[in-house]
């Protein structure tokens, strides 16, 4: 069986991913783990391997996102540790009080396969980029980082999006060089909003 889709994905099947990241959000208050996943309970739909972020936001604002680049495990397992790491483990945050649980709001994005961007200059990436269609990878050495297809409601401008990744990936905003390595992915959103 393939990557996993959305459409793949009924609003049944798409809300018990909700439901299981919430859950495995309440297990770390409880636990202080995330929740453990009985692969044999869910579907084969989602047990199939995916990378998955998974985003909290409280009141609008950003309060965790965690996730993987490369599927390494089932999709239900993915999504119940990384919404746990995105409650508690994400070092932009204080890890998640049992005060600000009922006002999360989740988002589970399903990447897709990163395709390489074969490109000779910044200029050649920023005229491929989708606007608020792809998310995009940067690598440089040891230096990697990502941003979401949703980080382009913040960041609609192509320059602005890219020199933003290239600070989050520790690079110099005006910085190109051959070994620059660029993927775009799309993603499947399901989420609260």
């Amino acid at each position: 069986m393939g990557p996993v889709s959305c459409a793949e994905l009924d609003p049944r099947l798409q809300q018990s991913l909700i439901d299981l990241a919430r859950r495995s959000i309440r297990h770390g208050l409880e636990q202080g783990r995330a929740l453990p996943v009985d692969l044999e309970t869910w579907p084969e739909v989602l047990r199939v391997p995916a990378a998955t972020f998974v985003t909290l936001k409280r009141e609008g604002r950003l309060r965790g996102c965690i996730g993987s680049l490369e599927a390494r495990q089932p999709l239900v397992r993915d999504v119940a540790e990384h919404a746990f790491a995105a409650a508690f483990r994400d070092p932009r945050f204080p890890p998640l009080e049992p005060g600000e649980f009922d006002d999360l709001a989740i988002s589970i994005s399903i990447l897709g396969e990163p395709e390489p961007l074969h490109v000779e200059s910044e200029a050649e990436l920023l005229a491929k980029l989708r606007p608020g269609v792809d998310g995009l990878i940067l690598e440089e050495g040891w230096r990697r980082a990502t941003f979401l297809p949703s980080v382009w409601e913040s960041l609609p401008e192509p320059r602005d999006f890219l020199v933003n990744l290239k600070l989050k990936a520790g690079i110099a905003p005006e910085h190109w060089s051959d070994d620059m390595r660029c993927s775009r992915y799309e993603v499947q959103e399901i989420g609260e909003h």
